[in-house]
């Protein structure tokens, strides 16, 4: 089971619609004039104001559809509205459409170049399409623009941490952790590059910060409980692998990890009954390879109680 990618989503408009969510980017007010093209310009910013307003508020209700048309229609009425593309990119990123996504973040880029977080989206975007080399680049760009901007640091972490470039993925989770204090990701990821340099102590109080920040966050519990596995503390390992699964009842690579808990610790009868309940699961998600590896360890569990 892969690692869930949460997204950093900042919506921008002309007014802040939820102060932890909307960060706010001043639309030019057009100066009303006497002539026709001029008054009709600026009925066009108004309408394309309240397009851009509406598809916010679509996006707040959950309401993509409708947020998508909403912005399209803002941009129609006024294709320099950097803050529509913007969103419109956002939502396209949102629902894996990533080229559209660039195209709009690169649109946004077009009408403010000094837009700084629609840098930062279009290197996710292009992140999340395989481009490491260019995502770098504009990542590098927000951050040259906005040297607090979080999110960029944090999106620039990731791009190095699939470069396997640790050290500095590293540096720029711990500054986003740093500037942005209130999101669980960072502290996460960062114990994701602990653990695969067998870091267990440190990837466990990384884990630990996350889930401070996320208490319901599976993945790091998940992930925890298998530093604390490399650690040999295999009781706490079942711990943190209970949590997962009272939060996600359905993963089944967290009940396998238990049943290896469990086989650690001597409980043949308990690995037995979780690891039947994982092959399961994985044969009802038609994951036949995982429901092969299970039945094997089942196998090693009848071998081991002298079944």
């Amino acid at each position: 089971m892969g690692i869930q990618r949460r997204f950093w989503l900042y919506l921008v408009g002309v007014a802040s619609l939820a102060a932890s969510s909307v960060t706010v980017m001043s639309v030019a007010k057009v100066a009303l004039a006497q002539t026709a093209p001029q008054v009709s310009q600026a009925q066009n910013a108004a309408l394309a104001e309240t397009a851009l307003n509406r598809g916010l508020g679509m996006i707040q209700q959950g309401a993509i559809g409708p947020a998508t048309a909403a912005f399209q229609e803002a941009i129609e009425l006024d294709p320099n509205s950097a803050a529509a593309h913007y969103n419109l990119g956002l939502v396209q990123r949102q629902t894996g459409q990533l080229q559209e996504a660039a195209t709009s973040f690169w649109n946004a880029l077009e009408a403010d170049p000094q837009f700084a977080m629609a840098y930062s989206n279009l290197g996710a975007a292009l992140w999340e399409g395989g481009n490491l080399e260019q995502a770098q680049d504009y990542l590098e760009r927000a951050i040259e623009l906005q040297p607090d901007l979080g999110n960029a640091y944090y999106n620039l972490g990731l791009v190095q941490l699939d470069q396997q470039n640790y050290d500095a993925a590293i540096a720029s989770l711990q500054t986003a952790e740093s500037y942005t204090p209130n999101a669980p990701e960072p502290s996460f990821h960062q114990g994701r590059i602990h653990l695969r340099q067998e870091n267990f102590a440190g990837a466990i109080a990384a884990f630990d910060r996350a889930i401070s920040i996320f208490p319901q966050y599976v993945e790091a519990y998940y992930n925890r409980g298998v530093a604390q596995y490399g650690q040999g503390d295999y009781s706490a390992s079942l711990d943190s692998f209970r949590k997962a699964t009272e939060f996600n009842p359905g993963y089944a690579n967290a009940y396998y990890s238990a049943g290896l808990s469990f086989i650690r610790l001597g409980n043949y009868a308990e690995a037995q009954g979780i690891l039947e309940h994982a092959k399961s699961l994985y044969l009802t998600q038609e994951n036949p390879q995982w429901a092969a590896n299970t039945q094997a360890q089942l196998d090693r569990v009848a071998e081991l109680s002298g079944q």
